[in-house]
């Protein structure tokens, strides 16, 4: 049985923050924030907020490519003309999420250095690498299940069936 452990709303604009500020830092600015859906929705909104820059978003969880292979279509496009993006996630865990956005993004012919990626929590394990994050963790050492203050909002047989998706996450 996984750890469950809530980020309370405090913590989650901390981490924010914290990430609003390691771009501050970065000569490299996006043009847009793209938030992955549906984890990445929601701190593409606060990050928004933050920063000033504007957020678009690509829901990717959604398998429907209305919402997803079509948005990519014309993100890869905008790259083509210069603009940045910086697409946000919640979690880079496995890497799944982000290495699927990275290849869709290089076979829609994008322009990859224009393309950077973000999340609050960065598994050190992951088969992904971030361009930034919030929080390193490491599944070889942290087994929790976080609970995101949008996630918290389901119920908990929902939250439990999430987190048995993929158990090495949390064995």
């Amino acid at each position: 049985m996984p750890i469950f452990t809530p980020i309370l709303h405090d913590a989650f604009a901390d981490l924010i923050r914290a990430l609003a500020a390691e771009l501050a830092a970065d000569d490299w600015q996006p043009d847009f924030i793209i938030g992955i859906g549906r984890g990445g929705l929601a701190p593409g909104v606060y990050l928004s907020h933050a920063t000033g820059l504007a957020t678009l978003s690509v829901d990717y969880s959604s398998k429907n490519a209305d919402f997803s292979e079509a948005p990519l279509d014309r993100l890869a496009e905008r790259t083509r003309a210069g603009e940045r993006l910086l697409f946000l996630d919640d979690i880079n865990d496995t890497g799944g999420t982000i290495g699927k956005l990275r290849e869709r993004m290089a076979a829609k012919g994008a322009a990859m250095g224009q393309v950077r990626f973000a999340t609050l929590l960065d598994n050190v394990r992951s088969t992904q690498k971030v361009d930034y994050r919030a929080r390193m963790i490491d599944r070889a050492v942290t087994k929790d299940w976080f609970i995101f203050p949008w996630e918290a909002m389901a119920p908990d047989s929902a939250i439990a069936a999430d987190a048995a998706e993929v158990p090495e996450r949390t064995a």
